[in-house]
This record gives structure tokens, C-alpha cells and sequence, in this order.
């Protein structure tokens, strides 16, 4: 039997954040987004060297900065069955507001938030069927 692809529940395209304190990050995405942890592979000296953990229907992969591998702010979009909702609990979880809540020139309500690791997420609600 041949060894499919990509594993099982996986998109052929996720992102991936190098982070300076990943099990910080993955706490935060749990409290903010559900997250799920999938798997985690530590290095000799027990730090993070990468781990993977799904929100909604997407892997989110993450590693562990290193010498050579520093980390990288980035953004990362968040679709949410409730914006608000999902604000409110990355705040409580720690993150800092980039932008409250509202709907602005096109079918989606969103707001941002700056999580630990830098990474801001955006996350949005979509209000109107997009044309």
C-alpha cells in the first residue's frame, strides 16, 4: 500500500512561524482559536524544535527559534464563526489589540490582535456573501 502524500487532514499549503517561545504560542492559539495540539518534537536539550497544531481545518506549524533560524514576525488570517467573540478571548489570553472589531469595505467583519511569538492575526467573520 503506498504512503499518501501528506498526512491525513492536512492542506497542501500551511503556514509556518518561527517563534522565539513556541509552547507560549500554542498556549495562546488554544485559549484564542481551539487550537489543537498535533505533534511536537523537541530537541536534545527538551527546547521546541517544531510542532504542529490544528485550528478549525488548517495545520498551523510552528518552530522553535535557534541559532540560524530567528523569529519572524509575520500575519496570519483567522476565519471565526464570531469575531468578537474570538477578540475577546485572544485578549484575555494575552494577545495586544492591533484592531477592535469592525466591518470596513468589504463582506467581512475583522480585527487584529498581536500574539506572543509577534505574529499578528487577523481574524474575521464574513457578514455577505463575497460577490
Amino acid at each position: 500500500m503506498a504512503i499518501p502524500w501528506k498526512p491525513d487532514g492536512y492542506t497542501s499549503v500551511a503556514p509556518y512561524l518561527v517563534v522565539a517561545d513556541g509552547p507560549a504560542v500554542i498556549a495562546f492559539l488554544q485559549a484564542a482559536f481551539g487550537a489543537e495540539p498535533i505533534r511536537r518534537y523537541d530537541r536534545p536539550d527538551g527546547s521546541m524544535g517544531h510542532a504542529e497544531v490544528r485550528i478549525d481545518d488548517t495545520v498551523v506549524m510552528i518552530g522553535g527559534a535557534m541559532e540560524g533560524w530567528d523569529p519572524v514576525p509575520t500575519h496570519v488570517h483567522v476565519y471565526v464563526p464570531d469575531v468578537d467573540v474570538t477578540y475577546g478571548r485572544a485578549l484575555a489570553a494575552g494577545a495586544t489589540p492591533v484592531q477592535p472589531p469592525e466591518q470596513k469595505d468589504d463582506p467581512d467583519r475583522r480585527a487584529g490582535v498581536k500574539g506572543p511569538g509577534g505574529t499578528t492575526w487577523w481574524i474575521g467573520t464574513q457578514l455577505e456573501q463575497a460577490p
